[in-house]
């Protein structure tokens, strides 16, 4: 019989996916442990380990706990925590969020003595802390940008003076990133960086986030502040204001629905910049894993890999320790 020889492509590809070593030699890019960060939530007590409902896994802890926690993620090689306060007590002016002895500050303290080599990021926000769970001061219905600006200054700057290595300030308020460097500086905390959750979208995703922090907005939403998920322009222009005004590491949350963000804003300006995986996309990912319908390992590091492909140079991420743990294993 005769054969039929056909045009064979001088070009395979798949040449280079025929063997594992092969594949790894050309990967073109790939997870560490040391792009991973660990968010934390932080209340009083002791020996405190409550689960988030909506978020398997994760746990309001009480500072002990915090520093047992940490201890285990830099075990493994988790660079840094990204932590957040509960305060026992709102109130309408935040008041705990940059108190000397606030439940950050507290436990900031505890964890550069304990584990100095950890850096600690430190979300500078009111929300946890406003008795309407708003980001800012709020007079007859409305968000103010410019006396919320100077409470978010004092709260970098406690988070700062109690040992904060990173200020990572999530409230979206004009003008915030200049105030809190120029509080820092005044300080001669000069070497404190920013991360500036500079892309920050009023996303749907945040959902069970707000279980964790417990900071439902009381009345109305954030897309006053928030920046809207329809707009690319918009969040270039948003990281722009935040580089002038002296951030030093730039974020966009969430991450997963905003790769096209993401890859603009590394592209656009070349800062260090975060992807945060929040705390709706870890929360999908649980739920279906729980029900067997997908892998969790796989698609967990799938999805932290295409915010390496789309220009994170670090990722914020519930998953970090079993990410940690499946990268070393």
């Amino acid at each position: 019989m005769k054969r039929f020889h056909g045009q064979y492509p001088t070009h395979r590809l798949r040449r280079l996916r025929q063997h594992p070593g092969l594949r790894s030699m050309v990967c073109e890019n790939r997870l560490s442990v040391q792009q991973l960060v660990l968010p934390l939530f932080v209340r009083s007590g002791r020996h405190l380990r409550r689960e988030v409902k909506s978020m398997p896994g994760v746990f309001q802890l009480s500072p002990d706990e915090i520093l047992h926690t940490a201890r285990q993620a830099h075990s493994l090689g988790i660079p840094a925590i990204l932590l957040f306060g509960l305060p026992d007590k709102k109130d309408a002016k935040a008041s705990g969020a940059y108190a000397r002895n606030g439940i950050v500050q507290k436990t900031v303290r505890l964890l550069k003595k304990e584990i100095p080599g950890l850096l600690v990021i430190t979300d500078v926000c009111l929300c946890e802390y406003m008795s309407h769970g708003h980001c800012g001061i709020v007079r007859n219905g409305k968000i103010l940008n410019d006396p919320s600006v100077h409470l978010l200054a004092d709260t970098a700057l406690s988070h700062a003076e109690a040992g904060a290595d990173i200020v990572a300030p999530s409230d979206m308020m004009d003008g915030r990133v200049r105030a809190i460097r120029q509080a820092l500086d005044h300080k001669g905390l000069t070497d404190v960086p920013i991360l500036s959750y500079a892309a920050k979208f009023a996303s749907a995703y945040y959902g069970p986030f707000r279980e964790a922090a417990e900071s439902t907005p009381q009345f109305g939403d954030r897309r006053s502040y928030q920046m809207d998920p329809a707009n690319v322009g918009e969040a270039l222009r948003e990281v722009s204001l935040d580089v002038q005004e002296g951030a030093d590491m730039v974020m966009v949350k969430p991450a997963l629905a905003y790769l096209d963000v993401l890859h603009q804003v590394k592209s656009t300006f070349g800062l260090p910049t975060a992807a945060y995986a929040v705390s709706g996309e870890y929360a999908m990912i649980k739920a279906a894993a729980a029900r067997g319908w997908i892998d969790e390992r796989a698609v967990t590091l799938e999805s932290l890999l295409a915010m390496r492909r789309a220009g994170a140079d670090f990722l914020i991420t519930y998953s970090a320790m079993d990410v940690a743990t499946w990268i070393k294993g």
